[in-house]
Order: structure tokens, then C-alpha cells, then sequence
């Protein structure tokens, strides 16, 4: 892996035709460090210059020559071009107002992923219909202030290296932000209301009601991570530990008891609770609030997995195994449903491969469940601390399932880990499990359930899925890079597994 940048910004703007607007950036320079491709090149960069500018935009900047690099080298003084940069799409020509915020919907081309709060985050690019994001050779104040101007923040006050808010995970393009001052207005005001410590309670909002502003509660139906995961960013708060349901042990204050806000369903990407999908005026709450408001606590740090993609393409391959091979593996329902009346001399074709699974974030990764619920498994001789740790699917090229993986349960240990890391966890019998801060958990081809049964399946392409922590278990920092998914054509006699990649649409 390669370290990753931070910013932290100012509020300069300047006002233009009533409108405010940016201070305009000063020269910069961004070398991006090397990344391993995970479909053709092994290393890539680009050098960028930027000189005294007239607009605030870092996509709209004219990037250097393509640089190639190998082995572990680092993009060094490469030769920067001088570029001229053009508006962003934050500011749009006016005749009669000069520049203004724009109103039509475009496709953002810089995004912040991991940040505990509004304005920060890893920064990420996108490129040629990729996400990537850039190394911190020779990243400073200035490269910052630019990302941060064209997300619609003020400029930087602090660039951070280091992968503060974990590592990247693909292509090169960019890397992290955190921005203050001049933020976007927040329209959905919010509080916690009833919790034992700043970080947890009852979600508060302030609504109108009869023509004035009174707080009320959020409906918990259909309440969860998701949700708590942008009431924790909203107010600055982290990330979500936990989402409630139920909060008739947090009081909060009686007057605010009404509901005022329900339906709500986010993606977890979002800035404010307002900016997920939500009713509206019309409430509609089954429970009725009160007992059921919803609840969250939050936490300043949280793990972050992310999946070794190479790892699986490289590893994949076909094995026709007996069923008479397979007992452990059928008790765990391990096997489609055509093996329950399969012939005991009869084989099953298993698309198996290895899983290597890396803890990138600021805290350990540590099972939900307590040590006394968890499942001891007689075939493998160890406890299982969570059932449902990752999802193995194979779908059809319109993303119908057609075949998954049934892996009953999961034990979380940290197989190796980073230099000067040491291990933490391990799946002895009455052992501690989780994965420790830059220690990934492998799951080895040869071990049981870690296939996907195709027996049934028919020669064609397909699209290999693998899911991490899908139900949002254990909190995260980032789920945009739980997933992974790569092409895959099968012939009848052997399969092929390319093109994987990392942060797809998780596909239920």
C-alpha cells in the first residue's frame, strides 16, 4: 500500500456580482505515487503544474504526459507541464450575473470517501470511468486548497498525509480532504438528545410545525447503519457504532416526542439526514415514535475492510469434488440445492479461490457478537463469531443471481499483517477474534465453503461478486469498497476471472 492525503481548509472567498465566490488558487504541484493496476499495467502516475490560475478547478486542469513506472518505484521529480485552467462545474457563465452556482445535475469528477464529518475525507478522482485516488508525494497546502475550492469549501488550512482516513484501493488519481468554513448550509438541523455521553441518544430534528420550529423525533422504521453513518457525519460526530431502533432509555426532552421526520433511507454517502430519500410533510411511522424513535452512537475511529482483488484473480480455479468429500461443507448448507438429492458418488463443480481481506482503517475490526453467542463448528474445530461475514454470489450479466456461496459462519483472525504490526487475533478455541489495523484475514481455495457451487450452471459469462460485512454489522468507516466484482467466462471444462474490481454496486 501507499500513504494518502488530507486537507483541512479556510473560508476565502470573495464576493463577484453578489455571488461569493473562491479566492483563486495558487501554484501547486502533485506527483502521484505508484499504485498496482488490478487489470493491465502494473504502475501508473501523472505530474501536474499549476501556475498563478484564474479559476478555482483541479479537474478542469490540463494533466501532464502519462508516466510509467515500475516495480516499487515512486514518481520522483517528474517533468510537470504548465497548464491554463478553465470554471468548474460548480460555476456556470452568466451573461448577466457572471459566475454562479450551476443547477444542472453533472457528474461529479472529485469525491470525498472515509471522512468522519461534513468536508472531509479521502479525495478520490474520477478518471477515464474509474475512482482513484492520488499518492502524498509532494502534496501540500496548495494542491489541497484547489480540491477543496472545487467541492464548494474555502480553502485549505491543513494537508494531511499518511493515509490519516485509511488507505486507497485502486488506480491513482487523488487523496484526502478535510475542509471548514463557508461548508455548504446544512437545511436539516440535528441533535442527539438523552445519551450518556456527546456521542450517542435520541435523533432530534429540528422541524416546522404550526409555523414554527419546534424539534421533534425520527420515525425508526427500517432504521439503520446507513442512516446513523450521515447523522454521525452531520454533526461531526465520526462514524456510526451502532444504529437503534428502540430509545426509551435515552428520555430526550417530552416536547420533542413527535415525529417530524420518517422514512428515511440513505446510502451513507451523504452529507446531511435531509439529503436521503425520506417522506417528506407526510409522515408515515408504524411504531409511532416515542419508545421506537431512532437512535444512534457514534465513535471518532472505525476499521475499514477492503478486499485484495489480485488476490482472487489470481487464485481462482475449477475443482470437481465428491460428495462424499463434502459432509462438513452440506451440514453448513455450503452446496446448492440440487446436492440434497445429489448421488453419494456424484461430484460437484466448485469455483474456489482464495479471499485476502485487509483491515485499512483506524481501529481494529471486532465481531458484534459477545464471545458467549458465538458457534462452535465440530468440522472445524474453532468458534465462529459471525454468521454472515461475506457473501460469494456468481450473476448473470444483467445481475441476476444465479449461483452464491453458502458460507455458514466466519472465524476473524489476522493471518499476517504490515512490518512492525503485530497479530492480535486468532481462531483458538478461546481466543479474541477480529482483524487488527493493517492485518488482513485469508481465507485459503482449499479450505471449506470458500467456493461457489456451479454445478448447475451452463457455460457463458458471468459477473463474480464478493461482499464484505453486507449487512453492515460492524461499523465502518467506508462500505463503498466492500465490494468487488470481476468478469467471468466459464466454458464447461474451465473458467477465467478478469477485470476485478473494487467499490462495483453491491448487487442483493
Amino acid at each position: 500500500f501507499v500513504y494518502h492525503k488530507a486537507v483541512v481548509c479556510y473560508n476565502l472567498y470573495v464576493t463577484v456580482n453578489n455571488y461569493m465566490r473562491p479566492m483563486l488558487p495558487v501554484i501547486f504541484t502533485v506527483f502521484s505515487d505508484c499504485w498496482p493496476s488490478v487489470v493491465r499495467k502494473n504502475y501508473w502516475g501523472f505530474s501536474v503544474q499549476l501556475h498563478q490560475a484564474t479559476r478555482p478547478t483541479w479537474p478542469d486542469c490540463k494533466l501532464g504526459r502519462e508516466i510509467e513506472l515500475k516495480g516499487n518505484s515512486t514518481c520522483g521529480q517528474g517533468m510537470p507541464v504548465v497548464v491554463s485552467c478553465v470554471p468548474g462545474r460548480a460555476f456556470a457563465p452568466s451573461v448577466s450575473t457572471g459566475f454562479r452556482k450551476a443547477y444542472r445535475v453533472e457528474q461529479p469528477l472529485v469525491r470525498l470517501r472515509g471522512g468522519a464529518m461534513i468536508g472531509e475525507g479521502r479525495v478520490e478522482v474520477l478518471k477515464n470511468g474509474e475512482w482513484g485516488t492520488v499518492c502524498d508525494d509532494n502534496w501540500n497546502i496548495r494542491a489541497a486548497t484547489v480540491v477543496c475550492r472545487e467541492l464548494g469549501f474555502g480553502s485549505a488550512k491543513e494537508a494531511l498525509t499518511g493515509a490519516r482516513l485509511g488507505q486507497g484501493i485502486g488506480l491513482v488519481h487523488m487523496n484526502e480532504v478535510e475542509c471548514s468554513g463557508f461548508e455548504k448550509r446544512r437545511s436539516c438541523q440535528l441533535r442527539l438528545s438523552g445519551g450518556r455521553n456527546p456521542y450517542e441518544g435520541r435523533v432530534e430534528v429540528l422541524a416546522e410545525k404550526n409555523g414554527t420550529l419546534a424539534w421533534g423525533t425520527v420515525c425508526s422504521d427500517n432504521w439503520g447503519t446507513m442512516e446513523a453513518m450521515v447523522v454521525c457525519r452531520q454533526l461531526g460526530l465520526g462514524f456510526a457504532s451502532h444504529a437503534f431502533q428502540e430509545t426509551w432509555y435515552w428520555g430526550g426532552e417530552s416536547s420533542a416526542d413527535t415525529v417530524v421526520m420518517s422514512g428515511v433511507r440513505c446510502s451513507g454517502t451523504e452529507l446531511t439526514l435531509d439529503q436521503c430519500l425520506h417522506h417528506g410533510k407526510h409522515i408515515q411511522c408504524a411504531k409511532g415514535g416515542g419508545r421506537f424513535s431512532a437512535g444512534v452512537s457514534c465513535t471518532q475511529t472505525a476499521p475499514d475492510l477492503v478486499l485484495n482483488a489480485q488476490v482472487v484473480e489470481q487464485t481462482t480455479y475449477l475443482e470437481d469434488r465428491p460428495m462424499y468429500a463434502l459432509q462438513c461443507a452440506q451440514e453448513e448448507n455450503c452446496l446448492s440445492s440440487s446436492a440434497d438429492k445429489a448421488d453419494p458418488t456424484s461430484y460437484r463443480r466448485l469455483l474456489r479461490f482464495s479471499s485476502q481481506i485487509h483491515n485499512n482503517g483506524q481501529s481494529d475490526f471486532r465481531p458484534r457478537a459477545a464471545h458467549h453467542s458465538w458457534i462452535w463448528h465440530e468440522c472445524h474445530r474453532h468458534y465462529h463469531s459471525m454468521e454472515v461475514f461475506t457473501h460469494y454470489d456468481l450473476l448473470s450479466l444483467n445481475g441476476t443471481k444465479v449461483a452464491e456461496g453458502h458460507k455458514a459462519s466466519f472465524c476473524l483472525e489476522d493471518s499476517n499483517c504490515d512490518e512492525g504490526i503485530q497479530k492480535r487475533y486468532e481462531c483458538a478455541n478461546f481466543g479474541a477474534q477480529g482483524i487488527t489495523v493493517g492485518c488482513w484475514d485469508t481465507y485459503r481455495h482449499d479450505i471449506d465453503c470458500q467456493w461457489i457451487d456451479i454445478t448447475d450452471i451452463k457455460p457463458g459469462d458471468y459477473i463474480f461478486q464478493v461482499v464484505i460485512n453486507p449487512n453492515y454489522e460492524v461499523a465502518e468507516s467506508d462500505y463503498t469498497n466492500n465490494v468487488m466484482k470481476c468478469r467471468s467466462r466459464y466454458d464447461g471444462q474451465r473458467i477465467w476471472m478478469y477485470n476485478c474490481r473494487i467499490g462495483e454496486t453491491f448487487i442483493s
